[in-house]
């Protein structure tokens, strides 16, 4: 699968260059990671969770762990992870499990751990298993320019 067509339609819209970052297939970010040899904590990860209110994007650094319970008490919801087939039905233009972290491109809040606040550039999932993108940390902020920021993750 290419380019996610919903994170292409964002980039374009915001004006955000990026190049791509090609590495062999992988199932997790944190593998994407080592395999396009790129530093781990600069791989944003996107974890969705739900409750009756909907969904929510967390963004954390590949390296991490959300906290849901962190989560939960600063939107003082009561969410869980989502399942696989939900994934795929939310994020039809992306292989399974490869979401790009644009929460407001999908439709969804986003929750951004402050550690990803400071970074001078990111990388990027492009919605498919052997491409990465690589962005500037102010085009990332100004992708997620509405979002929530907390201490969402641990290491």
């Amino acid at each position: 699968m290419n380019i996610a067509n919903t994170l292409v339609k964002q980039l374009a819209k915001h004006g955000i260059s990026y190049d791509i970052v090609k590495h062999t297939y992988s199932n997790s970010s944190l593998h994407a990671a080592h395999s396009a040899a790129i530093p781990a904590a600069k791989l944003v990860k996107s974890v969705i969770l739900e409750d009756e209110k909907g969904y929510v994007m967390a963004l954390i650094p590949a390296n991490n762990f959300v906290k849901i319970n962190e989560i939960n008490m600063f939107l003082n919801r009561h969410m869980g992870l989502v399942t696989e087939s939900e994934l795929n039905h939310l994020f039809i233009d992306c292989d399974s499990g490869a979401i790009p972290p644009v929460g407001n491109a999908y439709g969804m809040s986003t929750v951004v751990d402050y550690y990803l606040d400071d970074c001078s550039d990111v990388y990027i999932e492009a919605g498919n298993h052997t491409d990465l993108l690589h962005i500037s940390g102010s085009a990332f902020r100004k992708l997620n320019e509405h979002s929530h920021h907390a201490s969402i993750c641990v290491h």
